[in-house]
């Protein structure tokens, strides 16, 4: 497809996502989430949202300046120093340095899989002679959780019986196996078991974003209302944001029919990029143009059709501070 035929492509749907999120009000029926006794004549909203979104040309500077090759887990102080040091010139913060690196990591360790996958029974005779998880970790520079499913792969475990055992190790692992596991899982911020800090950390910023939409008197609705009611009439959810505005809101001048809030920075790569797109798609499908809120910003390459940018420039984030 040529660039002119792209770029008509993406004015077509945001159109047709602008006319949608001004029309669902007289839909019949009533859009997914929509509730029966909605005021008719929603109030019209329009508010300013300052946003410091990160160049294209600082961010794949950035790149370079956060990664640590064969290092997947959390860093230590000094390495966090280092690599706000390295940040400085660009003014970039060290948080959004250190986003930009999970994601980076993510990004690798998914387009690594077959790679890896394919050296599964190498990893398993490296591992049967003495090598730690970790050390194959820093030698070939795959996630450490990643590389002991390979392992357990290798062996001939079912993908049902891995699950069991990462989550039950200490009962269904013999017992070197299972201090691998839990050194891994210390080392891995990728593909880690646990995930209940992150999640936490997420809940925390969707209630600033909620904060902030409460103060300019916006009526919404909040993603766990409406998955407790799509689980009951569809028997699993459909379509969830983070908040589905029952107002005729507009921010910059742009129509949002929904807001996502996103406990990190939005960065321009190939995967989050794809994965977030097709998330938003389906909001856009159901309501129209809508809106993501980066905490750590965004990389302004980041475009999609339909989605509104925004960052926690003007958000209230003094709960998320205490809590760090």
């Amino acid at each position: 497809m040529s660039r002119n035929n792209r770029k008509n492509q993406r004015s077509e749907r945001l159109d047709e996502a602008r006319k949608r999120a001004k029309s669902r009000f007289g839909q019949t029926p009533v859009p997914l989430g929509f509730p029966s006794n909605l005021d008719s004549k929603p109030t019209e909203i329009s508010i300013k949202w300052p946003t410091n979104p990160i160049r294209v040309n600082v961010e794949r500077k950035m790149c370079d300046l956060v990664t640590i090759p064969g290092e997947w887990g959390f860093l230590d102080d000094d390495n966090v120093g280092k690599i706000a040091k390295r940040l400085e010139p660009h003014k970039v913060t060290v948080d959004q340095g250190l986003s930009l690196r999970k994601a980076l990591m993510q990004e690798k360790a998914v387009y690594g899989h077959h790679k890896m996958m394919a050296r599964a029974n190498m990893l398993r005779r490296r591992y049967d002679n003495g090598e730690s998880v970790l050390q194959l970790s820093k030698r070939f520079d795959f996630p450490p959780v990643a590389i002991f499913r390979a392992i357990l792969t290798s062996r001939g475990w079912s993908k049902v019986r891995i699950r069991d055992a990462l989550r039950q190790p200490e009962k269904k692992m013999p017992g070197r196996d299972a201090t691998e596991f839990k050194d891994a899982e210390e080392k891995d911020r990728v593909t880690n078991v646990n995930q209940g800090e992150t999640a936490i950390k997420a809940d925390l910023f969707e209630l600033v974003v909620g904060n902030y939409l409460d103060h300019h008197g916006i009526n919404y609705r909040r993603q766990e209302d409406l998955l407790k009611e799509q689980q009951k009439e569809h028997g699993r959810p459909v379509n969830t944001p983070d908040f589905l505005i029952l107002d005729h809101l507009e921010i910059n001048g742009e129509p949002v029919a929904w807001i996502d809030a996103k406990n990190f920075y939005g960065a321009n790569l190939s995967f989050t990029k794809r994965k977030t797109k097709k998330q938003m798609n389906r909001y856009i499908d159901e309501w129209g143009s809508g809106a993501i809120v980066y905490r750590h910003s965004f990389c302004d390459g980041l475009t999609i059709p339909g989605v509104l940018m925004l960052d926690q420039s003007p958000l209230d984030t003094s709960i998320m501070n205490s809590d760090e």
